[in-house]
C-alpha cells in the first residue's frame, strides 16, 4: 500500500492534469508496487478535491465490462469512476475537443435509479426493481494519465477514464424492452464505425450495475435514488478529432448525437 502522502500527491497531480490538459507520467512506471486499493484511494481523494471545488456527484460509470473493451485495453476486470454534474451533456451538443485529452467515444446505456441500491448481496433483480428508467448515452473518454502501457491501476486512478457523457434518445422502463437486445450503430461523419448489442456487457447491462453496488459495498458506499449509472460500453472506443460529428442510432430507443469543435 502507498503512503497517504503519496496518494495525496498523485491526486493533486491528476487535478492539475485535468486543468492544464497535460497527462502525467504513467503511475505504474513510478510506483510499481501500487495496488488496486491504492488506485481507488487516489480516485476517492481526487473526487473529494473536485467536490470541494464545487462539482456535484450525480452518478457512477462502470468500465471494462465487455469483451470488446477488455480486448481493446488488455484489462480483464471491470472498474468504476464517478460522474459529476458538469460531465452530463445534452443530446445534439457541441463539445470542445480541446477540453479533453485523447477523447474517444463509447456506446452505452445509462440506468437512472428511482430507489437506493446497495450491496453486498445486490442482484440483477434488485437493479431492475430500483431502476426508474434506462436511456441511451455516449461516453466521452478522457485521459489525465499517459495512455501507453496503462494498467487497471492507472485507469482506476484516472477516474476510469471518465470525461463526460451525452444523454439522448428515448427513456424506457426496464419492463418495456429486452435490454440484452438493445443494439446501436455508431457513426462518425456519416460512416458506421462500430456496432454492438447491450448483451455484450456481462450478458446483461444491468449486471454491471449490481457488480458496482457490490463493489461499492466493500468500500462502505451505496448508490442513491436519482443517480445515473453508465453501465459499460458494448462497442470498442472510437477516436474523435476536431470537426467530427458522432451519431449513435439505438433503433426504437432513438439516437444520440454530438459534434466536436
Amino acid at each position: 500500500m502507498l503512503e497517504q502522502q503519496t496518494i495525496e500527491k498523485i491526486a493533486d497531480e491528476l487535478v492539475a492534469a485535468g486543468a492544464n490538459r497535460i497527462p502525467v507520467q504513467r503511475l505504474t512506471s513510478r510506483y510499481p508496487e501500487m495496488t488496486v486499493e491504492d488506485s481507488y484511494a487516489v480516485q476517492n481523494l481526487w473526487s473529494q478535491r473536485m467536490q470541494e471545488s464545487g462539482r456535484k456527484l450525480v452518478g457512477r460509470k462502470i468500465g471494462l465490462t465487455s469483451k470488446a473493451m477488455q480486448a481493446a485495453t488488455g484489462i480483464t476486470e471491470p472498474d468504476y469512476g464517478v460522474i459529476f454534474d458538469n460531465m452530463v451533456l445534452e443530446n445534439g451538443c457541441t463539445v470542445q475537443w480541446d477540453a479533453y485529452t485523447h477523447p474517444r467515444i463509447e456506446v452505452e446505456l445509462a440506468f437512472v435509479l428511482g430507489k437506493p441500491l446497495s450491496g453486498p448481496n445486490c442482484s440483477i433483480f434488485d437493479v431492475l426493481d430500483a431502476t426508474d428508467y434506462v436511456v441511451p448515452a455516449l461516453e466521452i473518454l478522457d485521459s489525465r494519465i499517459e495512455m501507453e502501457g496503462r494498467t487497471i491501476v492507472d485507469t482506476i486512478s484516472d477516474n476510469a477514464a471518465m470525461g463526460a457523457m451525452v444523454v439522448g434518445g428515448r427513456p424506457v422502463k426496464v419492463s418495456d424492452v429486452d435490454l440484452r437486445w438493445v443494439a446501436a450503430l455508431l457513426y462518425k461523419n456519416q460512416t458506421i464505425e462500430e456496432t454492438g448489442v447491450a448483451a455484450g456487457v456481462l450478458n446483461h447491462p444491468a449486471a454491471g450495475v449490481y457488480w458496482l453496488a457490490n463493489k461499492l459495498a466493500a468500500h462502505g458506499t451505496t448508490l442513491g435514488a436519482g443517480e445515473i449509472i453508465l453501465a459499460g460500453s458494448f462497442t470498442r472506443p472510437m477516436w474523435v478529432h476536431k470537426g467530427d460529428t458522432v451519431h449513435a442510432d439505438y433503433g426504437q430507443l432513438g439516437s444520440v448525437t454530438c459534434r466536436f469543435e
